[in-house]
């Protein structure tokens, strides 16, 4: 059986931890290093850094800060935000990043994705998806969930596939922060058009709905974020049931 994992987000916005709804309204939560490093105890599988303003404002991650947390945590660490070319990557991977995640440079330059997988291997390699439903279909949104492509987000996700991702963080904007528990049709869906790994995001408020999303999609790991940050939720102890559940996951 394959293992799932568990992800803590960490948003970024003004070198602090953030959470809102629906992508607004966003409130401040705590020191992202004192975050990532309770969570890294916990027994979090990896820890995603987003810096949510990044491509809106128009500049790059904050490599000190990843620097900062790399220092202080030994699970693989994921950052977002702001990335547009292979430079960027590289200096944050040197910074202490496992992987790099790209959502709007993607859309915009499909080749940076191929560019990017040669270069760092494609498991070094997320393609973000932001995604909203509107009436039938789901379309990709950029620019932090301000502007739609009007791409279907199942196409994207194949394409992405195919020009060398190594997987998937798609977040549901619909179920961002509302903690109704996860789009289980969108996950579904996807997890049956691609085989690169899955990342489930958007929607988490209860232990149920992490084994929910897994029992009900092939999703690799269910990433949450203010269900963590105000202590609702314990890694170890969502870990444990799950186990006891049937889902399989590292402790």
């Amino acid at each position: 059986m394959e293992y799932k994992k568990i992800i803590p987000c960490l948003d970024i916005k003004d070198g602090r931890v953030v959470k809102g709804i629906n992508f607004e309204e966003l409130k401040d939560v705590e020191d992202p290093v004192k975050v990532a490093k309770l969570y890294d105890k916990e027994g979090a599988d990896e820890i995603v850094l987003l810096d949510i303003t990044a491509t809106y404002e128009k500049r790059k991650t904050m490599i000190d800060l990843v620097k900062k947390v790399a220092k202080e945590v030994s699970a693989p660490i994921t950052i977002g935000g702001g990335i547009s070319t292979i430079d960027d990557m590289e200096r944050l991977i040197d910074a202490g990043a496992s992987k790099v995640s790209i959502n709007t440079a993607a859309v915009k330059n499909m080749n940076l994705i191929s560019e990017a997988s040669k270069r760092f291997g494609k498991d070094s390699i997320v393609i973000a998806i932001d995604t909203k439903k509107n009436g039938s279909s789901y379309d990709v949104y950029i620019n932090g969930g301000r502007e739609n492509t009007k791409i279907d987000v199942y196409k994207w996700c194949k394409q992405a596939e195919s020009l060398g991702a190594g997987g998937l963080l798609v977040t549901s904007i619909d179920f961002d922060g509302t903690k109704d528990g996860y789009d289980l049709e969108l996950y579904k869906n996807i997890t049956s058009a691609v085989k690169i790994p899955v990342i489930a995001s958007g929607g988490a408020g209860s232990i149920e709905d992490f084994k929910n999303v897994f029992a009900y999609s092939n999703v690799a790991a269910a990433l949450g974020a203010s269900v963590f940050h105000y202590g609702e939720i314990k890694i170890r102890d969502l870990k444990e049931y799950l186990i006891k559940n049937n889902i399989l996951c590292r402790m």
